[in-house]
């Protein structure tokens, strides 16, 4: 089963082999410097645990079909593989919910749009290197999170910031005396961007400017983000040419080794108007559900690989033509810098059946159990269900959860002892089946 790997940028964890380490921290739990996994691990751990106390059994329950799947996190693959008749039940509990207390009833369907500029390079006259250095740029300690479910906290995202600031540097110093070459944002397609890095040449002679302009950038940023991202950090450090050619690797060509290439000023025009053009956040709101993201666009990634910069852009929207809509705007501000793209396929909305009589028993039940009513709710996020909705007609689905906080980033943690209510809402919802 996957999960989204993040960790902080001080962290040493290699999640292609190291556990994860796990902390208490009174009632919550959460990792150690990195994502948990609670998204969506504590799912797999309840359903085996019911299984197990089922088959001893420690509780009753009605015929059970359990369903695992695998790259929810990265293109809900094993949903969409799902086959017409693969299972026979006609309810689903489905428990990818984040939210104790919540039973969400829809959700938004999506797409992501791969963008592909070509880059031409350019060999930089190096009989006149000794007036140039290089640095790394990067924007570090943003919060991130889901692009979906935390799109609406107006959180920074650090590949905008980074070209906020290369941009501001172009202006200050000169084009030609700010030569990129190298960077890299973000890490995967549903989670907001919390850092981003830019090596980059500067002029020797431009150097105090650029320290003034970025120490002006940086109170900015941290003015305007002082709520949702009080780690921001905004940094520009020199670093040497070995630095650069251990980083690129095979990311840029290398001419002769002693050589750094750089993009051309027309593709670092091109790309840096391409990035700040695109748009990032949320586009529209629900005119049905007060306080629902309807349709929005998450800037997540951006790579240099080898000729050209790849960037992953993903929409999200509960209407289906204001989907189209905004990956039209991504495709036309692609286009307009030279840029090619690709629209992967999408998943469908999950539409909600506030009359079904699933979501009407786990009402009741609930209700009967803690003493109050859950809260029902369609998110701007997506679930499986939109895609097993649609093989399975008729089927009965309702989503819900033990509480889980910023999933998608280092900070991820998961509330402990709603892990129990969950469980205890399964057993006394289950009676009423037997």
């Amino acid at each position: 089963m996957d999960m989204v790997c993040e960790k902080c940028k001080d962290s040493g964890h290699d999640f292609s082999r190291d556990p994860i380490r796990s902390i208490c921290d009174g009632d919550w739990m959460q990792g150690d410097g990195t994502s948990i996994g609670a998204d969506d691990g504590i799912a797999l751990a309840l359903a085996l645990v019911l299984a197990e106390a089922g088959k001893n059994g420690e509780i009753g329950h009605p015929q059970l079909e359990l369903l695992f799947t695998v790259d929810e996190e990265t293109g809900l693959t094993g949903a969409r593989g799902l086959e017409t008749g693969f299972f026979e039940g006609k309810r689903l509990l489905n428990l990818d919910s984040e939210d104790e207390g919540v039973f969400v009833i829809g959700c938004a369907g999506g797409q992501n749009s791969l963008i592909t500029l070509p880059v031409e390079w350019e060999k930089p006259d190096f009989k006149r290197e000794n007036l140039f250095k290089f640095f790394r740029l990067s924007v570090e300690g943003l919060e991130g999170g889901h692009s979906g479910v935390e799109i609406n906290k107006q959180r920074a995202n650090g590949i905008q910031l980074l070209f906020l600031a290369l941009a501001k540097l172009r202006e200050k110093l000169g084009a030609e005396n700010v030569r990129l070459v190298l960077l890299n944002g973000g890490s995967v397609h549903n989670a907001i961007p919390s850092t981003a890095e830019a090596f980059i040449v500067l002029h020797r002679e431009k150097l105090e400017k650029a320290d003034e302009t970025i120490s002006d950038l940086r109170h900015a940023f941290k003015a305007e983000y002082a709520k949702t991202d009080p780690g921001l950090i905004l940094n520009l450090e020199e670093i040497s040419r070995e630095i650069i050619f251990e980083v690129a690797d095979d990311k840029v060509p290398r001419g002769e080794v002693s050589h750094v290439w750089v993009f051309s000023p027309e593709t670092e025009d091109k790309l840096i108007k391409m990035i700040l053009g695109l748009p990032h956040g949320v586009y529209r709101m629900s005119d049905v559900i007060q306080g629902l993201v309807e349709t929005s666009n998450n800037l997540a990634t951006v790579r240099t690989a080898g000729n050209k910069v790849m960037i992953v852009s993903s929409q999200r929207s509960s209407n289906n033509p204001r989907l189209a809509e905004i990956s039209g705007k991504v495709e036309a501000v692609a286009k307009l810098a030279g840029a090619w793209v690709e629209h992967e396929p999408g998943y469908p909305a999950w539409e909600p059946d506030l009359k079904s009589e699933l979501l009407l028993k786990c009402k009741q039940v609930y209700t009967e159990t803690f003493g109050k009513e859950p809260e029902i709710e369609v998110i701007h996020a997506g679930l499986e269900c939109g895609i097993i909705g649609s093989a399975y007609e008729g089927m009965e689905m309702i989503s819900f959860g033990p509480t889980i906080k910023d999933a998608h980033s280092p900070s991820e943690r998961i509330f402990i002892p709603s892990i129990e209510k969950v469980w205890i809402f399964l057993e006394n919802l289950f009676k009423t089946y037997c």
